[in-house]
């Protein structure tokens, strides 16, 4: 036997495979499937090919192109249904309250049933309540609101007298409580714990949980009627004092403006505080700011540059919603101090009662909320993409 015999190979024995062929992309091919010599089997049928282009689909990012106008979509069908559910709200509400406003429009004189009769014929009150209700609608969605009984003028022309009033006073109220808010809450959440936070913290606590007619009321007393030897510093209520002009004119408005204002940011800048200190706080734990501090920034920027932009998103959606609730909240403080706004006008309405004119108010101020609240929710996503996905 020469040495490079091959040994018979032993029964029982395990022979070793021979050589495998690969195919494409590390697969066996034919010979490894079919043994040496095999044709190859049939090819595989292929999926089709994904599109390529500007025709493929992106993901996410397609689905977030048409998510925000579904969203917009969603919250202008829900602020359409909340203002008709208002105006029918309003409708029937209003008439639960007592009192006869024919006679009232007589002013207590004695008048004979026939005059009554034709009182309530010319302003709609002797036709029966669902076309009462029909007649308002259809009107009011073409922007008539009726006659005022009180003023025998149309409700929209003293709506829009008066709104100018109380828009002065609300954005001067709404402008000092929201930056003093913002201020005071940022400084309380970056200095925690300290003295100044639980004083700012403690006080907007306060002032929160005080109705403003009481603030009001106690600030007549003190600051316009005088206590003791103080004299009274500002006007007991009204707008102006009259027969000014010019640059005396805007000083008296001022001078009469200072109380209501202050009644009004002394209640509402303490929700603004709250807020902005809490998300503030929520943001101080962040990494990205242990990263600016590591960079080298100052304490100061990063707080102005990175954290408190971040912790403004509550704050915005606030801000809206308070510009709406102050408009619709401002009867008791008009009313307190003699300002002759919406809010005065609803007070003097509801002592008729003066449907038309309580109804049209009542309206204006619910789509003050829900018109501000809607722009609230439209705004937000474009702040924070994630809320519209």
């Amino acid at each position: 036997m020469t040495a490079d015999a091959t040994p018979p190979p032993v029964e029982g024995a395990r022979t070793a495979p021979g050589p495998v062929k690969d195919g494409p992309e590390g697969l066996p091919g034919p010979e490894s499937s079919h043994g040496p010599g095999a044709p190859p089997g049939p090819e595989a049928p292929r999926g089709p090919e994904a599109p390529r282009g500007p025709e493929a689909p992106r993901g996410p990012r397609a689905r977030t192109t048409t998510a925000y106008p579904r969203y917009v979509a969603g919250k202008v069908a829900g602020a359409a249904v909340s203002l008709l559910a208002v105006l029918v709200t309003g409708f029937f509400l209003f008439r639960l309250i007592p009192g006869d406003p024919v006679k009232f429009m007589t002013g207590g004189r004695q008048v004979s049933a026939d005059q009554l009769a034709a009182y309530r014929r010319e302003f709609g009150l002797d036709l029966p309540l669902w076309q009462q209700f029909t007649d308002y609608c259809g009107k009011a969605l073409t922007g008539d609101l009726g006659t005022s009984y009180q003023f025998n003028a149309p409700v929209v022309d003293k709506i829009t007298e008066a709104l100018p009033n109380t828009l002065l006073l609300t954005g001067t109220a709404f402008v000092l409580y929201t930056a003093l808010g913002i201020l005071l809450g940022t400084r309380s959440a970056w200095r925690r714990g300290r003295l100044g936070d639980r004083a700012n913290t403690g006080l907007a606590l306060l002032l929160y949980s005080v109705p403003s007619f009481w603030l009001g009321l106690l600030l007549i007393t003190t600051l316009s009627v005088g206590v003791g030897p103080v004299p009274g510093l500002f006007p007991t209520g009204g707008m102006e004092s009259g027969g000014e002009e010019g640059l005396a004119r805007f000083l008296d408005v001022a001078h009469h403006l200072v109380l209501p204002v202050v009644t009004l940011v002394a209640v509402e800048y303490g929700q603004t505080l709250l807020v902005t200190r809490s998300a503030l706080l929520d943001e101080m734990g962040s990494d990205y700011l242990t990263t600016a501090r590591a960079k080298g920034l100052r304490d100061d920027l990063v707080r102005r540059r990175h954290a408190v932009p971040n912790a403004l998103l509550p704050t915005v959606t606030l801000i809206f919603i308070n510009l709406g609730r102050t408009v619709a909240g401002v009867i008791l403080v008009e009313t307190v101090f003699s300002w002759p706004g919406l809010g005065g006008l609803f007070y003097q309405a509801l002592s008729v009662p003066d449907l038309p004119l309580v109804q049209g108010l009542f309206l204006v101020f619910a789509a003050a909320v829900i018109v501000m609240n809607t722009l609230a929710d439209l705004i937000y996503p474009l702040l924070d993409p994630r809320v519209s996905r």
